[in-house]
């Protein structure tokens, strides 16, 4: 257990000096909330691919895999969609908004008003998605380490806290490409791993047809199989329209705001899709084998849902000793990678949207570059703490499984909040009061489901409410359309074309932010990721079995060998102007 200890001090100790060295380039609000627009395509894809995954994939997705089998993975193929239509489509237009935040998009499209609803919700919300991906750590590193769930809240949230408001943007893009480079070849072990256990692929194969498993582990669930009809045809494409939306939805826009163009923008989105389709055919495998081998002793932990530590459990079956630390560190960095991205978000809104509104009320002047970025720190401080809150309350409560809170919330909140916003942006023939209009209609369906529930009637499912939301998005375009008035709000249609406008227009970057940064990017994280390189082979003085040897040489040529192709590019790369 020390190693393990050792382990993830020298791997924090990285992330830490990273933060260091990146916060020497955040000179104003814009290096903070968005990198200064200076992010290249493999720095904003791994970015963006490290966002859409957490702890939470290793725990509450394992859960489901251990109960059901490859149904899961429908979660993974709408992401990889999303990625897809973002490529093709999305990212150029989002990075054409020439935005710091999401606020900045909503008030360019519907006015002050409108944003100031928006950015307060969502600094309502946005802890709430950051206090279950802490949660689901926790959970993880309390099934490893034997501890109490409450004191692993506390511990993981500062950590990440602090590292979240050392660098901003410039230190989440570099650390999440870091983490990234540990964590897929650690999760390409782990399957690996467990296969060779299983005895193969066919092996793992044939068990599909073992009477034991064979109902439960169908791709498409009797209705009456699972509560609330999970994992049936209905939940699947509930599930899979509704993660779609969550990746192309405008609280995504975000990813792309760091991208030096639209070039850099679409290049990035389609790494990710590459990186989670690779991900999805990996993060499934060990809880299945978990299942088909170990069944009784997984069931038979002594944590709250026994299935959520079906992927620590085969992971603690199947590496090496040595490597322990560096699978729990891989899962650290899931969840820290989401974390600091929400964290430096919302951060960003608040002084950037929120903050300025409030100054002038009291008559107070505008913040200067050192004013906004003190108080990017202090308002990350101060959100680090409510997360830790919430996560704290949810570790609490027994109602609702950690896989099923994302699926609790979303149709509730996520939803109708992201759909208004999503029409903003391709319908341009909408009143200023449409956003109010689409999200009532969207949030009725999963108010009345709650309400319903509390007088006694049937609770809804997750895919009646998802549908709810849907119906309710229909009937209020309609309602919107039927509304819209142009030639009677003068200032609403300027702005609005304004805004149509500004997505016509390529990004000159030269011209719009200056000077290129790519060959300082390259040079800095290859000499970085060598330094993880050494730093790893550390782990070697803890080999002994073959196994062991091959896990850790495998890991450390994966970690060198991208540090190596960063250098050779950069010195193909003519210096910055």
């Amino acid at each position: 257990m020390g190693s393990i200890y050792i382990t993830l001090s020298l791997y924090f100790s990285v992330l830490i000096l990273l933060g260091i060295v990146f916060s020497r380039r955040n000179k104003n609000l814009s290096d903070y909330v968005r990198g200064g627009a200076q992010g290249t395509w493999w720095m904003v894809g791994s970015s963006m691919f490290m966002a859409g995954i957490s702890a939470f994939t290793f725990t509450g997705n394992a859960s489901a895999a251990f109960d059901a089998g490859p149904s899961m993975l429908i979660i993974y193929v709408a992401n990889c969609v999303g990625f897809l239509v973002a490529w093709k489509f999305l990212a150029a237009l989002f990075r054409r908004t020439r935005a710091f935040t999401m606020a900045d998009i909503v008030r360019d499209r519907y006015g002050v008003g409108i944003e100031q609803v928006v950015a307060y919700a969502g600094l309502m919300v946005g802890p709430l998605h950051a206090a279950v991906q802490l949660w689901a750590l926790a959970m993880f590193t309390s099934s490893i380490f034997s501890i109490p769930l409450l004191p692993c809240i506390v511990v993981i949230g500062c950590v990440v806290v602090f590292y979240s408001l050392t660098g901003g943007k410039w230190a989440v893009m570099a650390t999440d490409f870091v983490q990234s480079l540990i964590m897929i070849p650690v999760t390409i072990l782990v399957a690996g791993l467990s296969l060779w256990h299983m005895g193969g692929w066919d092996a793992f194969v044939t068990s599909f047809s073992d009477p034991r498993f064979a109902s439960d582990f169908s791709f498409v669930k009797d209705s009456d199989q699972f509560p609330d009809a999970k994992f049936s045809w209905s939940w699947i494409w509930a599930i899979f329209f509704m993660q779609i939306l969550s990746q192309v939805g405008l609280g995504s826009a975000s990813r792309y705001f760091s991208a030096k163009d639209e070039r850099e923008a679409s290049r990035g989105a389609l790494l990710a899709f590459f990186l989670m389709f690779v991900g999805a055919a990996l993060w499934f495998l060990p809880p299945m084998v978990a299942r088909f081998l170990y069944e009784e002793e997984v069931l038979a932990m002594d944590v709250s849902d026994p299935a959520a530590a079906s992927y620590a459990f085969m992971a603690l079956k199947v590496l090496p000793p040595s490597m322990v630390g560096i699978m729990v560190a891989a899962m650290f960095s899931a969840t820290m990678s989401s974390m600091d991205s929400g964290l430096n978000e919302q951060t960003g809104i608040i002084v950037r949207n929120l903050l300025p509104r409030v100054r002038a009320r009291l008559g107070m002047g505008n913040m200067g570059d050192r004013a906004n970025l003190l108080a990017c720190k202090l308002v990350t401080a101060l959100l680090g703490v409510l997360v830790v809150g919430y996560a704290g309350a949810l570790s609490q409560q027994t109602e609702i499984r950690l896989f099923d809170i994302f699926f609790f919330l979303a149709p509730l909140i996520s939803m109708p909040m992201a759909l208004p916003l999503l029409a903003a942006l391709f319908i341009k023939r909408i009143p200023y009061w449409s956003y109010f209009v689409i999200f009532a209609f969207c949030a009725a369906p999963s108010l009345w489901s709650l309400v319903d529930a509390e007088l006694g009637g049937e609770a809804w499912s997750v895919q009646e409410r998802t549908l709810g939301v849907f119906v309710g998005f229909g009937l209020s375009l309609v309602i919107c359309r039927l509304g819209y008035r142009g030639d009677k709000v003068t200032n609403y249609s300027k702005r609005s074309d304004a805004f149509f406008d500004k997505l016509s227009k390529p990004v000159d970057f030269k011209d719009e932010i200056g000077a290129s940064k790519d060959k300082d990017q390259l040079t800095l994280m290859g000499r970085v990721c060598l330094l993880a390189a050494g730093l790893l082979c550390l782990l070697f003085f803890g080999a002994g079995e073959w196994a062991d040897v091959f896990s850790v040489t495998f890991l450390v040529a994966s970690v060198a060998a991208v540090g190596g192709l960063l250098l050779l590019a950069a010195g193909r790369e003519p210096s910055s102007e």
